[in-house]
């Protein structure tokens, strides 16, 4: 997976100065559209629209720099349509415009070509479980909130605070299949998965039963599920787990996500410095 990931990086690299479709590169990678953008974004810590921009006005950049071509002209040539649109975005990441960079020779920022390799650290492990579901639903109350990757998500803590001890009982008694009790779902994310941009957040349970007109429902069609399995400092450890299963297990086994919302199954302890949580995410074998 990760030289065919290094393939991909390669032919970013070939063609900065020409239109880069995301369907190209998934199909040099040998995995979907959607797959890649989550894969690259947990591999890379920025999204992959973001490292093509920034590769770009790096290039463009030291062309700027260059003097030997026009400011209108290196734009162009890098996908922008006017010197304004330019200028914006090479101000964007390098700080300066590029008409000052080029009269005062000013220090630019630079995105250095990324490529992947594996490293083999201790001897860790990763509980999981491969499911097979028929098409259910999850049922509860929803909220459009921002993602954030570490610590507690302030959004959703207050959104879950406001829903009432009675509907979080009538919630319970929905609950009539795996994954068990109260969940959190996650749907309807950005695919850069970029630090602020919105997602879908339910607090509901995973059930068959019909949806009461008070609440909202999400369908999760049949197929494959990935069950992960953590425990340990709360939110850390959930936050890791999420990490890991990007950036080790799905290097690692022949699997690819597929689109669908994320069940997180929690259990808090007493005082809730700990938490026991199961992870469910939809996933397809990929061949070979």
């Amino acid at each position: 997976m990760l030289e065919r990931l290094n393939q991909a990086m390669e032919h970013i690299e070939r063609n900065l100065d020409q239109p880069i479709e995301v369907s190209e590169l998934a199909r040099i990678a040998v995995m979907s559209e959607y797959h890649l953008r989550r894969l690259f974004s947990a591999l890379a810590g920025i999204p992959l629209s973001e490292y093509i921009r920034r590769r770009r006005l790096t290039v463009a950049g030291a062309q700027v720099l260059a003097g030997q071509d026009t400011l209108l002209d290196i734009g162009v040539r890098y996908g922008y349509g006017s010197g304004e649109a330019f200028a914006r975005a090479f101000r964007a990441v390098h700080g300066v415009g590029p008409g000052e960079a080029r009269r005062t020779g000013a220090a630019l920022r630079s995105q250095s070509r990324m490529s992947f390799r594996l490293t083999i650290e201790g001897n860790g492990s990763m509980r999981y479980r491969v499911v097979e579901k028929e098409e259910f639903r999850v049922v509860g109350r929803k909220a459009r909130v921002p993602l954030v990757h570490e610590g507690m998500n302030p959004a959703i803590v207050e959104f879950v605070r406001s829903i009432d001890k009675e509907t979080t009982r009538r919630l319970a008694e929905l609950s009539d299949q795996e994954p068990q009790g109260i969940v959190n779902v996650s749907d309807d994310l950005a695919g850069s998965r970029a630090e602020g941009t919105e997602l879908d957040y339910y607090y509901g349970v995973a059930t068959g039963a019909p949806v009461p007109p008070d609440m909202e429902a999400i369908p999760c069609p049949a197929g494959t599920w990935a069950v992960f399995e953590s425990s340990g400092a709360f939110p850390q450890t959930l936050q890791y787990m999420w990490r890991d299963v990007f950036t080790q297990w799905f290097p690692s086994n022949p699997y690819q996500s597929r689109p669908g919302p994320e069940i997180l199954r929690t259990l808090l302890s007493p005082d809730g410095a700990e938490a026991e949580a199961e992870l469910w995410i939809p996933v397809e074998r990929t061949e070979g």
